[in-house]
């Protein structure tokens, strides 16, 4: 399979999970009290609203990347404190990711009931990469490193003190994540826990 067909194969997937990613970050926030997201058109499922283009194109290139983040404003949330907010959005995007992969698992588990006992060819080679790159983008954003929804995650678990500091170290987080990827070091430490997920996921499903 050459890149590019390997490309067009990966592309809905990739926008699946980069939408419904951001689209649960933006409607968790408006859910605890924060309009910002609505006033920015991020409660869509409009894959164009939520697209960074760096991103989608190392996530279509080395099969991880992220979407445009959804901006949040803490002091506007109403049931919750900020900081809890902010962990409780951060943790939609993993969570709706690992959502849609189980979703897809499902479906590549019962479509041969519908399909005359064998899974259609189309269907799953969308529903494979569907599976991966949801389980991809669950395992990379949960890395805490800004901005990267895990360091969020993390911050919201911490003490004060602790979670200061995570919060400080927000200035240089695009920096490390990008020397982390081109040296490699990402990759040998995600490919295992990428794989770990997809087990446990499996697991669930069987």
């Amino acid at each position: 399979m050459d890149r590019l067909t390997d490309f067009v194969i990966w592309l809905p997937a990739i926008l699946v999970g980069l939408t419904f990613h951001e689209y649960a970050h933006a409607r968790v926030a408006d859910a605890l009290g924060d309009n910002t997201p609505y006033y920015q058109g991020r409660l869509t499922l409009n894959p164009l609203s939520h697209i960074d283009w760096l991103g989608f194109l190392l996530l279509a290139l080395v099969h991880f990347g992220w979407a445009k983040p959804v901006q949040v404003n803490p002091y506007n949330f109403k049931r919750v404190s900020m900081k809890t907010g902010m962990m409780l959005v951060s943790l939609a995007g993993p969570l709706m990711n690992i959502l849609v992969a189980i979703v897809g698992l499902l479906a590549i588990k019962y479509l041969p009931t519908f399909t005359g006992g064998s899974t259609l060819y189309i269907a799953d080679q969308l529903l494979q990469p569907l599976v991966w790159i949801n389980v991809i983008l669950a395992s990379f954003n949960l890395i805490p490193i800004p901005p990267l929804d895990g360091y969020k995650i993390l911050a919201g678990l911490l003490p004060g003190r602790q979670a200061g500091f995570m919060y400080s170290l927000e200035p240089y987080g695009t920096l490390i994540l990008m020397l982390l990827i081109v040296t490699g070091v990402m990759g040998t430490v995600l490919d295992p826990f990428i794989r770990l997920v997809m087990g446990i996921l499996k697991l669930v499903v069987a």
